[in-house]
């Protein structure tokens, strides 16, 4: 692709990027006058957070299955599943909260090599692999749970779905976002410019370390209102920002996009696919999990229903921030903004008392407008 073609592409990936934060803009706005100001209320912005942060967690590890050109229907019964062994074990058998959170890590672990064996050495397609997945494993946390609900679990695993940091902790992590703000921003204008690339013009570097800083300090300001920022939202920000990083600074990122772009072409530059296949499918089950002990932590228990119709909802983020379903394509920022739409989404309509039915009616024509604009896009790259 020549630099004109490179420039045309990057300007429609700023330009998805910045149309998915006005939707989600208009989406808020929308519910804040239809609940008469309850949608921006401190108390449900900490639930809203709360509540994408869990569902956010899996979607990093979508991400990079999608932009690899595979993806993972069993990840809301990896949720379940995880999340019940854990209950189990912290319930019904004492166990240790330490212990019965690496059980489960442990367990999600085990559910991504098996996924990602038969993905990768056994050649079966990932929908296949990954829907039978999806229904042994809800039979089994069924079978294991005896299809009850198993609570109470003990404060310390409870506590951390349902603690918040403090205030003082939460003006920390601020000062700490101004810091990576600014850094990042300088950071990659110099990199650009010692590379003998054009930088933007200096006054839209300001403007997006002033938009930043500025939705960093609403976000502290508007949690401590409340109680602080949820236990949940630090572990997800905490992972956003080693994902990004290994996305677009390690090799293994590089090469899962470039997997994803060609993937005979990738296997014959002597990329090991089979391999890194494996590695995603791990790292997709080991964020099941981790979302499985957080989901269970905050409603206290394991319940028949955790998890379901979680791989929907992480796929339609993915799709919705910008991730190619033909792969190659895909960032984790994009998917974080969509999460927190399809979050948005969902608090929204609850607020206004809509069933069940009509959210998923919503949902799925704001999936089918996001890979149309996708579909649209390419078209007009091509």
């Amino acid at each position: 692709m020549n630099v004109s073609g490179k420039l045309k592409r990057l300007s429609n990936v700023n330009l998805r990027t910045y149309t998915m934060v006005f939707a989600l803009i208009v989406i808020a706005v929308f519910f804040q006058f239809m609940t008469k100001g309850l949608f921006f209320a401190p108390r449900n912005l900490s639930n809203l957070f709360r509540a994408m942060s869990i569902t956010g967690v899996i979607t990093m590890g979508m991400v990079l299955l999608i932009v690899s050109g595979n993806f993972d229907l069993a990840v809301g019964s990896i949720v379940a599943i995880t999340g019940g062994i854990a209950a189990i074990l912290n319930v019904w058998y004492g166990v240790d909260t330490i212990i019965a959170i690496m059980a489960a890590l442990a367990c999600g672990v085990a559910i991504g090599v098996w996924q990602g064996f038969w993905v990768a050495y056994k050649k079966v397609p990932s929908f296949i692999v990954t829907l039978g997945n999806m229904m042994i494993l809800r039979g089994l946390y069924l079978v294991m749970t005896e299809g009850i609900t198993i609570t109470p679990l003990q404060k310390s695993f409870s506590g951390i779905s349902q603690s918040y940091i403090s205030s003082t902790a939460s003006y920390i992590l601020w000062g700490l976002s101004v810091a990576g703000i600014a850094y990042g921003i300088y950071s990659k204008r110099a990199a650009r410019s010692k590379s003998g690339f054009k930088n933007e013009p200096g006054y839209l570097s300001v403007v997006k370390a002033v938009g930043g800083i500025a939705l960093a300090s609403a976000f502290v300001l508007v949690m401590n209102l409340f109680r602080g920022i949820p236990i949940p939202v630090i572990i997800l920000i905490a992972l956003v920002m080693v994902f990004i990083f290994i996305s677009q600074k390690t090799r293994f990122g590089r090469r899962v996009y470039a997997i994803g772009g060609n993937t005979e072409a990738a296997r014959l530059s002597g990329i090991n696919v089979n391999r890194y296949l494996l590695v995603l499918y791990i790292i997709t089950g080991l964020l099941s999990a981790v979302c499985g002990i957080l989901l269970t932590s905050r409603l206290d228990g394991a319940v028949a229903a955790a998890g379901q119709s979680y791989e929907m909802d992480v796929i339609s983020a993915c799709v919705i921030g910008g991730t190619s379903l033909s792969g190659g394509k895909g960032t984790i920022v994009g998917a974080i903004i969509g999460a927190l739409i399809i979050a948005s989404l969902d608090n929204g309509m609850s607020l206004l008392n809509v069933t069940y039915y009509y959210q998923n009616i919503v949902k799925g024509l704001v999936l089918i407008l996001a890979v149309w604009s996708d579909v649209a896009a390419k078209k007009t790259v091509g």
